[in-house]
């Protein structure tokens, strides 16, 4: 039971690595897998094909609940278009997982932002706390216009669970997640800013 940092080897188990997609964990929605949240805080794109219709759906307008998207009957997710970094930019994703890979249920974050000085903007995803992952936008208005200091992430950080429905299971309590968001998005935030000193 500890902070990982995530790669290559810590998204998803060995089965979704090797014969899954990308396009396919987010038509799936699982409230706790890895690329929603990423892909939202990326600020990515997901292109939507019907038989008869193609529409673009902004990643934080295509989760809705668990396990349900803004795909239509006869849709599929087509392509996810993820937009280039532009310089100074530094991401990071923070994971913990209580069981094993493959499990049902882990904490994670990502963290992304982009410095000059003074923090220009901030992008957070959030997975694995609600029914499905989220933009974090109360602690992205929080840190944009400061200093970055580690004052300001700890308190924009406290503002990643407010007014969210988390969820609670055999596997931990609503303010058990609460409080293991708030832990790992100041510590994804941090790294993101030591990456565009």
């Amino acid at each position: 039971m500890s902070s990982v940092v995530a790669d290559g080897g810590r998204v998803g188990d060995p089965q979704v690595r090797n014969r899954g997609t990308i396009g396919g964990s987010v038509a799936h929605a699982d409230p706790s897998a890895d690329y929603p949240a990423a892909l939202q805080a990326l600020e990515a794109k997901f292109v939507l094909k019907g038989a008869k219709s193609e529409r673009t759906v902004a990643a934080e307008d295509f989760f809705l609940d668990t396990f349900m998207t803004a795909l239509e009957p006869g849709e599929i997710v087509r392509e996810v278009i993820v937009p280039i970094e532009e310089p100074g930019t530094g991401t990071h994703y923070e994971k913990w997982c209580r069981r094993r890979a493959g499990s049902r249920w882990s904490a994670s974050l990502c963290g992304f932002q982009k410095s000059g000085g003074k923090i220009e903007w901030a992008r957070v995803g959030v997975t694995g706390l609600s029914n499905h992952a989220y933009r974090a936008t109360g602690v992205e208005k929080a840190l944009e216009g400061t200093a970055g200091s580690a004052t300001d992430v700890q308190k924009a950080a406290r503002e990643v669970a407010m007014g969210v429905d988390a969820n609670s299971d055999l596997h931990a309590s609503a303010e058990y997640r609460k409080h293991l968001a708030v832990i790992h998005t100041a510590r994804a935030l941090m790294l993101t800013l030591s990456r565009t000193a």
